[in-house]
């Protein structure tokens, strides 16, 4: 773009010179009182460059000024061989007497562009040898100069047209009021002007200024034979390129399921304004152009960025770098089944971009980064610091899988439950994200599943043998993420011993040694609810039961949690509590909404099964990091 801007810059250049150019040396022919002029006259509404004599025109009439600020003359004919017939009205009455004196006063001003005669009047009445002479009433003689030579003593000068001719050896002269000249404009001064120069005398030279040479006009004229079609060859290209990429998003948006995406939020009323389709130019311009200084974090699906739409909202844009082209029906249809989830406790989707390679995803931004960053960051971070707000966090997740499972339209397996996929809100409420959206999706006769690759540390061992993903599985997950509330540990961790690197595994020989006090995170050890950490630990256990028959299901575990915890008020207060304790005393950002989840009590116990490439990843990344702006 920056070669094809400088191209036109120059083409626009030469056009200007080639415009200047023309308008210098196309000053048009003019008509003035009837009369028709072209070079060397101009009238008074052009510029002094477009000739040597000023005209000035009325309806009927033409006056002409011989030399700058001089007498205006009548105008009554002009030839095409630029001989002007004029008038003096100030002659025309005076020279009725003849008389030498009525001469006194007349002289025509000089100008190297006219052909003067100069005649002297003399009082010695005797001849002048080469002269040409008629006596005058009043006893002085007009001669006529005949030939060039010095000026005659005691004579006066008197400019006059050449028409003026006082005739050989008599006493007659044809001295007119109306008389002719002849204007003498010497070749280069044509030139000059055809150029768009001025013609002046300049220290008894001709002058040309401000021509354009014909060097510059060849190289105009060269310049504009170059750059003229390569400039249009460009824009063609620019043209095609930009219609070829119009054309490129039509297709990408109708191959990424675009189509079928706005017929299926046109049937389900109520969901139209929710989800958006946005273009390629918006999210471009929400995130410069998909910044590195916009990253939120990385995933091996995918790059998430924060975006600042046209409307001021900041959210969320998931880039994925791989999709499946045949599962893309199933992806539309998981997009239109997560925009219909209204549910506290999940991140909602804004909406989505089909008009790339890979669809884009546009969720809600989270402030407070994820669970994973405040739970293992090494600072001293009093959020996370009591058991009730890692417990109410447990209740959050737990209901909303619970949703997913067993309330929403189609039951929804996440597949991806880890503690970076744990998002915190203002104050500190879980929000599930991450449902792995814009990737392969699966759908069978009872249940919607996401085909994700899961994350070391939280994969259901089960699956790896079955290559079957069920809502246990989910469970399994979850579990993993309750013990690491529970003991602040990592998921994975090579500072264990290599048969107990995994937290599952590492938590469960604990158990079984009757060791849990060991293992409970140092910050919560003596918050003085052993009770309930023994009860929720006892239940993270069960979720982690290598038989998925043998866990509970995620609605099982969200009451269970339910009843082991307080009072929701009671326990939100105190959270409320804590963050405002946290921010040393700066008001807190206090949510009044308690969430009423209604759940569906049917039991849903079929599963869904499907073949999967599974592709570990060996850390446990947030594609949501906590970012400060």
């Amino acid at each position: 773009m920056k070669t094809v801007s400088v191209l036109v810059f120059f083409f626009l250049i030469l056009l200007m010179a080639e415009a200047r150019s023309r308008n210098q040396t196309g000053c048009d022919q003019f008509t003035c009182g009837g009369l028709d002029f072209k070079f060397p006259f101009f009238s008074t509404t052009m510029l002094p460059r477009c000739g040597l004599f000023k005209m000035k025109c009325s309806e009927n009439s033409s006056e002409i000024q011989l030399v700058e600020n001089g007498e205006w003359y009548n105008v009554k004919s002009v030839s095409q061989a630029n001989t002007i017939t004029i008038t003096d009205p100030r002659l025309s009455q005076s020279l009725e007497t003849r008389t030498c004196s009525d001469l006194s006063s007349f002289s025509i001003p000089e100008s190297p562009w006219l052909k003067l005669a100069t005649l002297y009047k003399c009082n010695n009445s005797s001849r002048k040898d080469g002269f040409y002479y008629a006596n005058c009433r009043g006893g002085s003689s007009l001669y006529y100069k005949s030939e060039d030579g010095h000026d005659v003593s005691g004579c006066s000068v008197i400019k006059t047209p050449e028409s003026w001719v006082v005739r050989k050896n008599t006493n007659q002269s044809d001295v007119n009021a109306t008389f002719s000249l002849h204007i003498d404009v010497p070749g280069h001064c044509l030139t000059c002007h055809n150029r768009g120069g001025e013609c002046k005398m300049i220290q008894n030279k001709y002058r040309c200024v401000g021509a354009t040479t014909e060097t510059q006009k060849n190289y105009i004229k060269l310049g504009l034979g170059i750059i003229g079609p390569c400039v249009l060859i460009v824009g063609i290209g620019i043209w095609l390129h930009k219609y070829g990429k119009t054309n490129r998003k039509k297709k990408l948006f109708k191959r990424n399921g675009g189509l079928l995406l706005q017929q299926q939020l046109a049937s389900r009323e109520g969901y139209i304004d929710k989800t958006i389709i946005f273009s390629s130019k918006e999210l471009k311009k929400a995130t410069e152009c998909f910044s590195i200084n916009r990253v939120l974090g990385h995933g091996g699906q995918g790059t998430v960025y924060k975006g600042i739409l046209s409307d001021g909202r900041i959210v969320a844009v998931k880039k994925s770098t791989v999709v499946d082209e045949d599962k893309l029906e199933e992806f539309i249809n998981e997009v239109v089944i997560l925009s219909q989830i209204n549910h506290r406790n999940i991140v909602n989707i804004l909406g989505c971009c089909l008009e790339t390679e890979v669809p884009i995803l546009v969720y809600e931004f989270i402030s407070n980064g994820n669970l994973f960053e405040l739970l293992h960051r090494e600072c001293d971070d009093q959020i996370l610091a009591t058991w009730e707000v890692r417990l109410r966090i447990a209740i959050d997740i737990a209901g909303a899988l619970s949703y997913l499972h067993s309330a929403a339209a189609s039951p929804i397996y996440h597949r991806d439950i880890k503690s970076t996929n744990i998002m915190l809100d203002e104050n500190y409420r879980a929000i599930v994200s991450d449902f792995g959206t814009s990737r392969s999706i699966t759908i069978d006769h009872t249940h919607l599943t996401t085909l994700v690759s899961g994350t070391v540390g939280y994969v259901d061992p089960e699956y790896f043998q079955s290559s079957q993903f069920t809502d246990k599985s989910d469970v399994y997950s979850f579990g993993v993420v309750l013990v690491e509330l529970i003991t602040g540990e990592k998921p994975v961790s090579f500072l264990r011993p290599q048969e107990n690197r995994t937290l599952a595994t590492y938590f469960n020989l604990a158990m079984k040694e009757n060791r849990l006090s060991d293992i409970i995170d140092h910050r919560i050890k003596d918050d003085g609810k052993l009770e309930q950490l023994m009860s929720v630990a006892k239940l993270a256990k069960m979720c982690l039961n290598r038989k998925g028959k043998k866990r509970p299901n995620m609605r099982e575990v969200w009451v269970q949690l339910e009843r082991i915890c307080p009072s929701h008020r009671d326990l939100q207060a105190n959270v409320l509590s804590t963050v405002a304790n946290d921010k040393e005393g700066e008001a807190a950002k206090v949510s009044t909404r308690i969430d009423t989840v209604n759940i569906d009590v049917t039991t849903f116990t079929s599963t869904s099964q499907y073949n999967a490439n599974t592709a570990l990843s060996s850390d446990a990344e947030s594609l949501f990091p906590r970012q400060t702006w």
